[in-house]
């Protein structure tokens, strides 16, 4: 269902703002709320921001001429300058990021939905993906696309919610110390989630216990009347859910939790076989998944769906229908047999290792070909954890290897450390691709992983060997079906 844009009152942005109106009608009405100049519609609000290397505030004529009926701006002097009519409203504010928050908050508040908020180092948008799959069978889902998980991108969805949702899931990325404090306070989520702490954006947080921290404040900034969901198996969350006196439910590999699997039985291509558990009750589960990660981010979505009221047949059902995401954990059966296990959308030491432990289960006997590209944000950690991730390939049995970026000299040096012939490893240019070397020797029933930070473009590598070696016919017609 396509989103109507929200309608603000002029006074309702000044209050939930706390803004000075500078110019503009009292009787002015806003609908739909932008922060990109580019895409400006006839009646808009428009919000300055302002950042390292851009600032909305240039934009003030731009937007006016293209329809905007007023812009959110936080520079006096720029606001002094702008050549716009009296009736265009100019509304200042101390910070208009914030403000944007305040104003989203102020929409979320006005729908008396359930909200369920998630972040995690890795795997929180196979979860999201794996709850709106559970909870859409029933309900009318409003959820995050694509990457729209940080203090811009999360108020662009709360914009989009109206009175036809009956439920809104809510991812939140961070990178800077006290991000989730804040999407958590603007999100006001009842349901909770964090689905793992791990050594991702180590630039910005500097250790693994700061991204514990940071992670926990969705809990610590959650209303006493929420539901958090806690992974058991994993150190940092428990830490972070110790002082929550509210519902929990809980997951974990072993039987003690609320849910739990057992029984796991991996089918290779075609993905994993479990009984999925909850407090006592099992259902049979088929998925399209592979790796052990995902069938956690599958304990994780039916402990969610469990809080938002599902029951086991409906979560079960709702699990089997999944299918990964373009460039997550995607297998792409190829024309000659091989397979590529696309893991291009991003990368970090965690979900490395978890792309390359479930390349070796599903490689068997074949060769296997990895295509790596850098783990970025990682700070002072950075060499040794691409050391590191080249020891571990060197373990599980890869043909050949190809690096690219500014640290595959050291995922090289790890890897010839293990063992790893130095003959196997290939380094690649902005000319070369490596898929020519594929085409002499990739064989049916090979697989190739392609994985790397988003920066790093190895979402080209993946299409241009699914351009030269083609889809198999069943994967081109079902792209999800393996």
């Amino acid at each position: 269902m396509k989103s109507e844009s929200p309608v603000f009152f002029l006074n309702d942005v000044l209050t939930s703002t706390s803004g000075t109106m500078m110019s503009g009608l009292p009787e002015t009405v806003f609908r739909g709320v932008s922060t990109d100049s580019r895409s400006i519609k006839k009646g808009n609000l428009f919000v300055a921001l302002k950042g390292d290397h851009f600032d909305g505030h240039d934009y003030a004529e731009s937007v006016f001429q293209g329809g905007a009926a007023g812009i959110l701006a936080q520079d006096d002097e720029k606001i002094r300058r702008m050549k716009v009519d009296d009736t265009f409203a100019v509304i200042k504010v101390d910070d208009t990021l914030f403000a944007l928050g305040e104003m989203a908050h102020d929409w979320r508040k006005k729908f008396p939905v359930p909200v369920i908020g998630l972040t995690g180092s890795s795997g929180k948008t196979t979860a999201k993906e794996m709850i709106a799959s559970i909870l859409g069978l029933k309900k009318n889902i409003l959820k995050t696309e694509g990457n729209l998980n940080n203090l811009i991108g999360l108020p662009q969805t709360i914009f989009r919610l109206t009175d036809q949702h009956d439920m809104m899931v809510l991812e939140m990325g961070t990178n800077t110390r006290g991000e989730i404090r804040r999407l958590t306070r603007i999100a006001e989520p009842d349901i909770g989630l964090i689905t793992n702490v791990g050594p991702a954006h180590l630039e910005g947080f500097g250790s693994l216990q700061v991204v514990g921290e940071e992670k926990g404040d969705l809990f610590l900034n959650m209303p006493s009347s929420g539901i958090i969901v806690v992974n058991l198996d994993d150190e940092a969350i428990l830490t972070a859910a110790e002082t929550w006196k509210g519902r929990k439910i809980t997951f974990s590999m072993s039987p003690n939790a609320d849910v739990t699997v057992f029984d796991i039985e991996r089918n290779g291509a075609k993905g994993v076989r479990f009984n999925l558990a909850i407090r006592g009750n099992t259902q049979k589960v088929e998925m399209k998944i592979t790796g052990l990660h995902h069938i956690n981010n599958a304990m994780a979505a039916a402990a969610v769906a469990v809080a938002a009221g599902m029951d086991l047949k409906n979560i079960a059902e709702g699990l089997s229908a999944f299918r990964p995401f373009h460039g997550r954990m995607e297998i792409i059966k190829l024309r000659n047999g091989a397979y590529l296990l696309d893991d291009s959308y991003n990368a970090n030491p965690a979900s490395v290792r978890e792309a390359l432990m479930t390349l070796k289960d599903l490689k068997g006997n074949h060769h296997a070909y990895v295509f790596l590209g850098d783990m970025l944000e990682l700070g002072a950690q950075a060499d040794e954890m691409h050391r590191k991730i080249g020891m571990l390939i060197a373990t599980i049995g890869v043909k050949t290897l190809f690096l690219q970026g500014d640290y595959a000299g050291m995922t090289a040096a790890g890897a010839t450390e293990g063992g790893m012939a130095s003959d196997s490893i290939l380094f690649l240019s902005d000319k070369e691709n490596g898929t020519d070397f594929l085409k002499k020797c990739l064989k049916k029933g090979d697989w190739i992983l392609v994985k790397g930070s988003r920066r790093m473009n190895m979402d080209r590598i993946a299409a241009q060997i699914c351009e030269d070696f083609g889809r198999d016919k069943v994967s081109e017609e079902n792209k999800t079906d393996y």
